[in-house]
């Protein structure tokens, strides 16, 4: 019967110990077998699923007084110090001079709801019966320890009250005890030795031919094992990385910026009027603090606002204001740093491209986080043209793995002409994944710039959710350790 179980070492001890003890306690248990804890419930659990002992688990409740628990333990309940101290009404402005005003608030409505007073024009009115209620008793019931609710004969209604109060808190005691079943008494009735087990065989016993004096203990080649998953970049941050080498492998520079941007490099340089809705607070993340301005462009960038300067536009007209454009906010886009890295770098060929994070006032939900990335990337060079645009990005999106791509006509106040490029993904039909265009001369010529730049700004996240067949975009930010466990190391 003994082979039968196969048991191991450790199970044969503690079966041997449950046969005097029958039940026992963790700890007990292991000091009888003489082994740790953790490698007695070890084998206790084994025994168990093969029907020789049973484990059985308990969940004790107990209370403790919390430390305003404790206070009004010594001190009485807030109620019980103000019907203490009145033996006629007295005004609640009154007993707020006498009590802390949070002691007065707490007490009214408790004086009310156990009948020790009235509260009338003001007026704390006591009833004349104030005897000691069952949360006062339950109060010194606990003597500095934790107790049962059987130990403080109290309700679970009273409890539920005092737990509202914060005057206590709930613990959850989890006790177990080992058994023996009659199987087991039975198989110990029969007889059991416990010999050393050899789980490994070594040269040295092969050598020395000590294998043919050894029990070795026998292994269940059907036991599934235990999963093991190695090491993976975050699937967002593999897709980024991918976007990356893609840019980098077309003979583009990365570049990088702060985040913290003035409104004259994120809005204003781009030709985005002061007035415009998006630069509301409802849409942008506004700070306190201000940076200077360039002195070599604003001048040029306030007349083309105002009247188009020498380009033959006509501008916003109105008055450009040097204050707004001042104000720092946090970049609604990552445009904010290739425009700055064109005005650095005015002379062709210019070929950048970045992978940030931008940051709008959006609600949470699905489709909108306040927090994103961006793709934005640029060309400047003589002779470029829309057509060198369209044929760029679908060459990115084609490495991405999209083989339709199309645009639609856009508009963007920076941008003449705009598209807006769109994938198409079985299941879900046409995909708008971002905007793109050619830099308007509004924007180029008080730069310094005098030739084409094709520029775009790509939705990261959004082309993540169609690659990682994700329906949130929350997703991609949480740490869901099953899905990363579970996820490819490679999109296909």
């Amino acid at each position: 019967m003994v082979s039968d179980y196969n048991l191991t070492p450790n199970e044969k001890n503690v079966l041997i110990a449950l046969d005097e003890l029958r039940i026992a306690g963790p700890a007990e248990l292991a000091q009888k077998a003489g082994m740790k804890t953790e490698t007695a419930m070890q084998a206790a659990f084994q025994l168990d699923e093969n029907g020789l002992v049973r484990v059985d688990e308990t969940v004790i409740e107990t209370y403790e007084l919390t430390d305003e628990g404790k206070k009004y333990a010594e001190e009485g309940l807030p109620e019980r110090q103000i019907i203490n101290a009145l033996s006629e009404p007295m005004s609640i402005d009154d007993l707020k001079g006498i009590f802390p005003p949070s002691v007065v608030g707490i007490a009214t409505g408790w004086l009310r709801r156990k009948g020790w007073a009235s509260i009338e024009k003001g007026m704390v009115v006591p009833t004349g019966n104030a005897a000691a209620g069952d949360d006062e008793k339950v109060l010194a019931r606990f003597e500095g320890r934790a107790r049962t609710i059987e130990e403080l004969g109290a309700t679970a209604g009273l409890m539920k009250d005092m737990l509202k109060r914060k005057l206590i808190i709930r613990n959850e005691d989890k006790r177990r005890s080992v058994s023996i079943t009659p199987e087991g008494l039975e198989l110990l009735a029969s007889g059991i030795e416990v010999v050393d087990e050899v789980a490994q065989l070594t040269s040295e016993m092969l050598k020395s031919d000590q294998w043919k004096d050894r029990k070795f203990r026998s292994y269940n080649i059907q036991t599934v094992p235990r999963q093991i998953y190695g090491a993976k970049v975050h699937p967002y941050q593999r897709l980024i990385d991918q976007m990356r080498r893609i840019f980098l492998d077309m003979g583009f520079t990365e570049i990088k910026g702060e985040i913290v941007q003035s409104s004259f490099w994120n809005f204003d340089s781009l030709f985005q009027p002061q007035d415009h809705p998006a630069r509301e607070m409802q849409d942008t993340f506004h700070l306190s603090s201000i940076s200077g301005l360039p002195p070599e462009y604003k001048d040029k960038v306030c007349a083309m606002h105002e009247h188009g300067g020498d380009s033959g536009s006509t501008g916003w007209g109105g008055k450009w204001s040097e204050d707004i454009a001042c104000k720092n906010v946090l970049r609604t886009h990552t445009t904010a740093l290739t425009i700055k890295y064109l005005a650095d770098n005015p002379e062709p060929p210019v070929k950048a491209f970045s992978i940030d994070r931008a940051y709008r006032r959006e609600t949470i939900d699905p489709t909108h986080t306040p927090e994103f990335e961006q793709l934005e990337g640029v060309v400047m060079d003589k002779g470029m043209s829309f057509a060198n645009l369209l044929g760029c990005l679908q060459e990115f999106y084609h490495r991405m793995g999209f083989e339709n791509v199309r645009f639609r006509p856009g508009y963007f106040p920076y941008t003449e002409p705009s598209v807006e490029p769109e994938v198409y993904v079985e299941g879900l039909g046409w995909v708008e994944l971002g905007g793109a265009g050619v830099f308007r001369k509004e924007v180029t010529e008080p730069l310094g710039i005098k030739y084409p730049v094709l520029a775009w700004g790509l939705g990261v996240s959004r082309l993540a959710m169609l690659k990682l067949g994700l329906k949130d975009l929350r997703l991609l930010y949480q740490s869901d350790i099953d899905w990363l466990r579970k996820s490819p190391v490679c999109q296909l």
